[in-house]
């Protein structure tokens, strides 16, 4: 039974993936950062993109797709729905896998920048942050 509830979860998990990138998933937003939201975006592409970048294989994305079946984006720099509340909510907190990042990790400034930055109108975000793959590899291997 394990391995049938295994297979039918990489199944979905394989076809929700293709299904998103048929769909075209291309970040709309070009262009710069307004100043004032650079230090949030720093916060967001250090602690947050790794799992909630607009890219259908990151794990937070991919939960957030298919818990609002498409209804908001899922990645988190595309909504205009959400609160700094509920926003540092979530960061001190952590849902599901997500874990909680305390004020160590993201001080209380970071996350009121962060907040400004997820809040803040679309074209004030300039492009998404992008993935610090190569950084994190690096990081990565220097712990080994």
């Amino acid at each position: 039974m394990r391995i049938l509830l295994a297979t039918v979860a990489v199944a979905a998990f394989a076809f929700g993936v293709a299904q998103a990138q048929d769909a075209g998933t291309e970040p709309a937003r070009t262009g710069p950062t307004a100043p004032e939201q650079a230090e949030g975006k720093a916060v967001f592409a250090k602690w947050c993109a790794p799992c909630h970048a607009p890219d259908p294989g990151l794990a937070g994305t991919f939960a957030l797709q298919h818990k609002y079946e498409g209804k908001v984006p899922a990645a988190l720099e595309d909504r205009t729905d959400m609160q700094p509340a509920l926003i540092g909510y979530f960061v001190r907190n952590g849902v599901a896998w997500m874990p909680p990042f305390r004020p160590t990790e993201i001080s209380g400034e970071q996350l009121a920048a962060l907040s400004a930055y997820l809040t803040a109108p679309l074209d004030q975000r300039g492009a998404p942050a992008e993935l610090l793959a190569e950084e994190m590899v690096q990081l990565r291997g220097e712990r080994q």
